[in-house]
């Protein structure tokens, strides 16, 4: 039996414009929904059909007697990816850390459809580049960085990866409850952690790092160094409250090899998930502990 050719799976998101008619059904009352808010349809349009002559170039860039695939964001989960797979991620720089918590060492090229509009940090290749990129991908004659990822097991068994990060918290962002042990035990002190009420904690990778925990660390001051291809993680606390049962000294750090422990002191409302994708979470109910560290696994992305 011949073996399998090599296949090129291209994962896209919706277009603004796609959105606007799966929500008003056509055209024209998608057109009437924005001119009655003092807004126009033809820029959408516009960006739409700029990103589809994109992806069609990407295809066909595609050696003819490789096979091919389509998957949109909202469908990853329910696709399976092959081992052999390159994968091409079309669009913004968020869609590789979509697709990444999907796959294992499979390369991934990401293109960016829209240099204008679209910071390319992930996303970096022109889709001119293409042709030549997938068969040097298949025969490892490419550069490729290995980039950490993250990983939350709960309770030993459920498990979460991102390539940006993972949230520990509330589910409504109001105040979370939960124990934080970081690193070993303090001999001195008896114990590794503390119990915490705050705005939930989120563990960053080093691409992670330049997104959400930016921000908190800008905000906080609490920076850390952390290098997309390092393996470790870091975790910053979002707002922790002292008071007479709970305590602000862990409030950010790193973690490589012994992992963050965190145990749940929420009733309901616990929550763990990954890369912003809050509707794909883990309950995290009283008494369950979730451990967080670098993941075996990294993000195989194709630079040039």
């Amino acid at each position: 039996m011949a073996a399998l050719t090599p296949r090129a799976v291209f994962v896209t998101r919706e277009t603004d414009y796609e959105l606007l008619i799966a929500r008003h059904a056509t055209r024209g009352q998608a057109r009437f929904f924005l001119e009655c808010r003092g807004q126009g349809l033809a820029a959408v349009e516009a960006r739409h059909e700029r990103f589809h002559a994109v992806l069609a170039r990407a295809r066909a860039a595609v050696p003819a007697e490789w096979r091919q695939a389509l998957v949109r964001r909202a469908d990853l989960d329910r696709f399976l990816f092959a081992e052999d797979d390159v994968v091409v991620a079309v669009g913004q720089d968020g869609l590789i850390a979509n697709v990444a918590k999907y796959l294992g060492a499979q390369p991934v090229i990401g293109v960016n459809p829209a240099p204008d509009l679209h910071d390319g940090v992930l996303v970096r290749n022109p889709v001119e580049r293409l042709s030549r990129l997938l068969p040097a991908s298949v025969a490892g004659d490419v550069a490729v960085e290995r980039r950490t990822m993250v990983e939350a097991v709960i309770d030993g068994a459920e498990r979460l990866f991102a390539l940006n990060e993972i949230f520990v918290g509330h589910r409504s962002h109001q105040s979370a409850r939960y124990r934080i042990e970081a690193g070993q035990e303090d001999e001195a002190a008896g114990e590794a952690g503390e119990e915490h009420s705050s705005s939930g904690l989120i563990v960053a990778s080093g691409t992670g790092a330049t997104g959400w925990a930016r921000s908190i660390s800008e905000a906080t001051g609490l920076d850390l160094s952390l290098a997309p291809g390092e393996r470790a993680v870091g975790y910053w606390v979002r707002e922790p409250f002292p008071s007479v049962t709970t305590a602000t000294r862990l409030r950010a750090g790193k973690i490589t090899d012994t992992p963050l422990r965190v145990t749940s002191r929420m009733n309901e409302g616990g929550v763990v998930f990954a890369d912003g994708i809050e509707q794909d979470f883990l309950e995290l109910g009283w008494g369950r502990q979730v451990r967080i560290a670098p993941a075996e696994r990294a993000l195989h992305l194709v630079t040039g």
